[in-house]
């Protein structure tokens, strides 16, 4: 006779087999060890979620830096007279400014982050205007450009003292196109002092 038979126990049923009678604490033990495996399943589920959802988050967290660090909102080039071979180049990106001094057979690179940013300042000349950034971390604590037109200095310390003034107030600039972000910025910085 191989029937199972079905019996309650805390309104729990437990097969049992004829051949083979439990009694009350193996069944006690049979149904604690259930309950055990239960939640040991239920919690390796839920871990396996959490590190999901946490992998998901930094990605997406990464995901938003690198777009954040790509995006170039302005780039000026100098200019000299008659014209300039080897032209220093201003990138300014929505949490650095990068300043490419370039020579005959080198270049120089140097990445200032907007929070280290102190002061921007503009020296005009007759022609053309040079841009100075004063930074924090830097040992010389200076960088300059030389050679711009004036209007292109103006509006690249319009776009940096913007972009400080984000980084202080802890705005995010994600939730803006670049052309967005760049007449916000100009919107912002627009002051007697500027122009």
């Amino acid at each position: 006779m191989n029937i199972y038979t079905t019996t309650g126990y805390k309104n729990k049923s437990v097969n049992i087999r004829p051949e083979k009678l439990y009694t009350q604490n193996e069944l006690d033990s049979l149904l604690e060890k259930n309950e055990d495996n239960h939640y040991q399943e239920r919690e390796l589920k839920n871990e396996t979620r959490a590190a999901d959802k946490l992998k998901r988050l930094n990605s997406k967290k990464v995901a938003k830096l690198v777009k954040r660090s790509n995006r170039i909102l302005v780039s000026i080039s100098s200019h000299a007279l008659p014209f300039d071979s080897f032209p220093n180049v201003i990138n300014i990106e929505e949490k650095r400014v990068t300043i490419i001094n370039r020579h005959l057979f080198s270049s120089e690179v140097h990445s200032i982050d907007i929070k280290n940013i102190s002061n921007v300042l503009i020296n005009n000349s007759i022609i053309f205007s040079e841009i100075v950034i004063i930074s924090k971390t830097f040992e010389e604590n200076e960088i300059k450009v030389r050679n711009l037109r004036t209007r292109d200095a103006v509006f690249a310390r319009r776009i940096i003292e913007g972009l400080r003034i984000f980084e202080n107030e802890n705005i995010d600039t994600n939730e803006y196109t670049k052309k967005e972000l760049i007449a916000k910025l100009e919107e912002l910085s627009t002051t007697k002092i500027v122009k």
